[in-house]
């Protein structure tokens, strides 16, 4: 018997590729709403961070997230974002 395939994804901010159940998902549905994603299974475009607030900062800085979900991203996602991190840390 197989060993069962774990889905990697890459962060947006550090790059690195990690299993898909550790970061935390962005998404931008079909009508343009963005979201946090912690179970990972909404329908719509999807960016990946790591739950560090260091990854978060660079993707910020550099746009990322705005690059991976072709739209702009309001502050209020990314004050969402920090609230979950802090969590998790």
């Amino acid at each position: 018997m197989q060993a069962k395939k774990i889905p990697l994804r890459m962060c947006s901010g550090c790059g690195q590729h990690l299993p898909k159940k550790e970061l935390v998902r962005v998404v931008r549905s079909a009508e343009g709403e963005l979201s946090v994603d912690l179970t990972g299974r909404k329908p719509g475009r999807g960016a990946y961070l790591c739950p560090k607030a260091d990854c978060l900062r660079k993707a910020r800085k550099a746009r990322r997230l705005e690059r991976s979900l072709d739209c702009q991203i309001p502050d209020e996602v990314y004050q969402r974002l920090e609230e979950e991190i802090s969590r998790s840390e």
